[in-house]
């Protein structure tokens, strides 16, 4: 049953079915044509993938993204970041990239960092002279630290399908984080001297002060957000609702740049998100009980051991399976479904679940700036005004700066590890 219902979800994907109807039809299939229980269970288990505290962080996260952008707080965190490297030839794309990281450390999604920064950055590269495809894609590749800087949506998808802990995968995510941003940098420093660009790259940056100032609510929003998590005085779920409440305190009474008016179409933008990703949970969900029910996990893990000859091997032939997957899959499903058959072999060739949970978000997150369904290719094009072929001219370069990032976080555990078995081991 679970090869039909496979073959089923991969015919839809090709038929260009959305993700969750795709999921959710193959196994309301699996359930109907193979199992003796009435289809009300599906009813049941779209409602149950969904009933976990943990997963209420999404929406607020994603509200709280929303509120910064029409707030002022990303405008300032652009600012800030142009006013430390903006002098410096190459220094506008790595004004986009710090930016991201920082927007990271508060939004949790990549496609809501797509389209804050990419709204300012983008125009700015092409005033610069930057060609609008580099931008584009600069813009989509930084946007993926989205999800892996904490705090992190497929991170909490992660713990709560797994029961890993998701404050010991947030800690695991700085290293991973700071080690793809600074070869991005490293990567268009580089790039933007061989062609010649952003030799004004300067032009109207603020001095490093008077761009502190400006943006210290801002800067303050993930000391306030993640403090509270990794001192232990909040839940991820309740940080989420504290970063809610921080956007509109700052972006409301001290910027004075949002208005109650404001606040319906921020809603019903974070709704629809939340909306979409909550689908795509709840069909994952009942894909994956399925699954289950059918001791497929077992079966793969045992598998797996027997196929890969050390964890080496294993972790290699997952990164390259897990490398085209994100190419057509949407990584909350993918982490939904996958997670939990492929943390079952991991554990039994002794790696460290925290550690794991971080490869598999980060390649995950390759898939985001992957043709043909990368989610952060579609929006940063409708931002720049181009097209994804145009952007792939300078694509391959990025994404094989983060698969080297990954090898390199895949074979040495310590850049994920370091924090988490600092503060909490």
């Amino acid at each position: 049953m679970s090869g039909a219902m496979l073959t089923i979800m991969l015919v839809l994907f090709a038929a260009a079915v959305p993700v969750a109807v795709a999921i959710g039809i193959a196994a309301v299939w699996g359930i109907a044509g193979h199992t003796s229980f009435p289809l009300v269970v599906a009813a049941q288990q779209l409602f149950v993938s969904l009933d976990k505290f943990p997963l209420a962080a999404i929406p607020f996260f994603i509200l709280a993204g929303n509120l910064m952008d029409v707030g002022g707080i990303s405008r300032r965190l652009v600012d800030f970041a142009k006013s430390i490297v903006g002098g410096v030839q190459g220094g506008l794309p790595c004004t986009c990239i710090i930016t991201c990281m920082i927007f990271a450390a508060i939004s949790g999604s990549s496609v809501a960092t797509t389209f804050a920064i990419g709204a300012i950055m983008i125009p700015a590269l092409v005033k610069h002279g930057y060609p609008v495809a580099f931008a584009a894609a600069l813009q989509a590749t930084s946007a993926e630290l989205g999800v892996i800087i904490p705090p992190s949506i497929p991170m909490i998808l992660f713990g709560v399908t797994t029961q890993t802990s998701i404050p010991e995968l947030f800690m695991a995510g700085f290293g991973p984080g700071l080690l793809i941003g600074g070869a991005l940098i490293a990567t268009v420093l580089v790039w933007c001297r061989l062609k010649g660009w952003g030799k004004q790259d300067g032009d109207g940056r603020l001095p490093v002060g008077l761009a502190l100032r400006q943006a210290g609510w801002a800067l303050f929003m993930p000391v306030v957000v993640l403090g509270g998590i990794y001192g232990g005085i909040t839940t991820p779920t309740e940080a989420s609702v504290i970063a809610v409440a921080y956007a509109i305190l700052v972006g409301m009474f001290i910027h004075r740049e949002l208005g109650w008016r404001d606040l319906y179409g921020i809603m019903r933008k974070s709704v629809i998100s939340s909306a979409v990703i909550m689908f795509i949970i709840a069909c994952a969900g009942l894909f994956s009980w399925l699954l289950n029910r059918q001791g497929v996990p077992d079966l793969a893990a045992a598998w797996l051991v027997e196929t890969f000859d050390g964890p080496g091997w294993f972790l290699l032939g997952v990164n390259l399976f897990l490398f085209v997957v994100g190419m057509f899959v949407e990584t909350s499903a993918s982490i939904i479904v996958l997670a939990p058959i492929l943390q079952e072999a991991a554990e039994r060739f002794g790696i460290d679940g925290v550690h794991f949970g971080t490869v598999m978000v980060v390649n995950l997150a390759l898939g985001m700036i992957t043709p043909p369904f990368g989610v952060n290719l579609f929006a940063a094009a409708q931002v720049a005004g181009t097209s994804i072929d145009r952007m792939m001219k300078y694509l391959p370069v990025f994404i094989g700066v983060i698969f080297l990032c990954l090898m390199a976080i895949t074979y040495v555990p310590a850049i994920a590890l370091f924090l988490p078995h600092l503060v909490f081991r």
